[in-house]
């Protein structure tokens, strides 16, 4: 994904900044630390609707703000 859309996307929600990272299976999400919320990119696409945005439970979170 290009890094100039990166800083230009904020989350939908909260309107907060977003990063990129890359899970299992070399799945792409934009990550909300704010609302704990995982959009998925898809095909370098980013899927930015509420309902299709993945929750991100406590200690995930931890290893997410750990690898920042």
């Amino acid at each position: 994904m290009d890094n100039r859309l990166l800083e230009l996307l904020v989350c939908p929600l909260c309107k907060g900044p977003l990063t990129l990272h890359r899970g299992d299976n070399s799945q792409r999400e934009l990550i909300c630390h704010a609302d704990r919320l995982a959009f998925p990119v898809r095909d370098d696409i980013p899927v930015m609707l509420e309902n299709e945005a993945r929750a991100i439970d406590a200690v995930e979170m931890e290893k997410l703000n750990a690898a920042r």
